[in-house]
């Protein structure tokens, strides 16, 4: 982590789990943790059915509320999707884009996500770009060549003024709930690689105030090395967001000196 030039953001996405009722108990359960004093911005993506509890219930914390997915168009007959403006009015503050979740089984494209960077910037919204690589590509070398190519697509047409609202989440596919985690030298590496593409597009100022997350299998027992790493700035985090106890550990981890 860098404080000097960026956030350091530490996010939760509960994915499909977790009733407006649950929402209310882990805010309550997060409340008793979570000190007066903050380092760290903290973030909890939750579902979009439980998106007005959540406003309610980390109204009064330092936690902003987050979706998981938003559509490109603003209106339209697109029966089930949600579009950006529609987060912004429910005071919605961040949202995910491109989790490889998304794009495996919902056919979710780097043309699709940069749409929806796209959209999302424009209602006002901080995107959260995931980018990152399956076992079988890694194993084949590729996987610089396929992050540059995620994170030069989701950016493209992004102006460098709201470059500042995105956030870059390496998530290793691998590593995504399989209980596997990258080492902070793997992550930190790729972490590091995304921050050169970004100084290449858009000069070595901006590429220095851009907060990179990792996000795969980040948890009470790693958070303290990768959030230790110069270039990750913070941590999407999965299964151990569930629990307000693990969250907690995991955000004491990013407020480390």
């Amino acid at each position: 982590m860098n404080r000097r030039y960026r956030k350091t953001i530490i996010a939760g996405n509960w994915k499909m789990n977790k009733t407006a009722g649950e929402t209310k108990k882990f805010a309550e359960e997060l409340k008793a943790v979570m000190p007066k004093t903050k380092w760290c911005d903290v973030v909890v993506c939750v579902p979009a059915v439980n998106i007005p509890a959540a406003i309610k219930a980390f109204k009064d914390m330092r936690v902003s509320v987050g979706a998981q997915n938003v559509f490109y168009e603003k209106s339209g007959a697109y029966t089930g999707e949600v579009s950006a403006d529609m987060l912004k009015d429910l005071g919605v503050k961040y949202v995910i884009i491109g989790h490889s979740e998304r794009r495996q089984m919902f056919g979710e494209t780097d043309f699709t996500v940069n749409k929806k960077v796209l959209a999302a910037l424009d209602a006002g919204l901080h995107p959260i770009i995931c980018v990152g690589e399956s076992l079988e590509q890694r194993e084949l070398g590729i996987t610089m060549e396929l992050i540059a190519l995620q994170v030069k697509s989701a950016l493209a047409g992004v102006p460098a003024e709201k470059l500042r609202k995105c956030v870059i989440a390496y998530e290793p596919i691998w590593a995504i709930g399989t209980g596997k985690t990258a080492t902070a030298e793997q992550a930190a590496e790729v972490c590091t690689f995304i921050r050169t593409t970004v100084r290449h597009l858009y000069g070595a100022r901006i590429a220095r105030s851009i907060t990179i997350q990792y996000g795969g299998s980040m948890k009470p027992g790693n958070a303290f090395e990768l959030l230790g790493q110069n270039d990750i700035d913070g941590g999407l985090i999965g299964g151990a967001s569930l629990n307000a106890g693990d969250f907690m550990d995991i955000i004491n981890a990013a407020n480390q000196d």
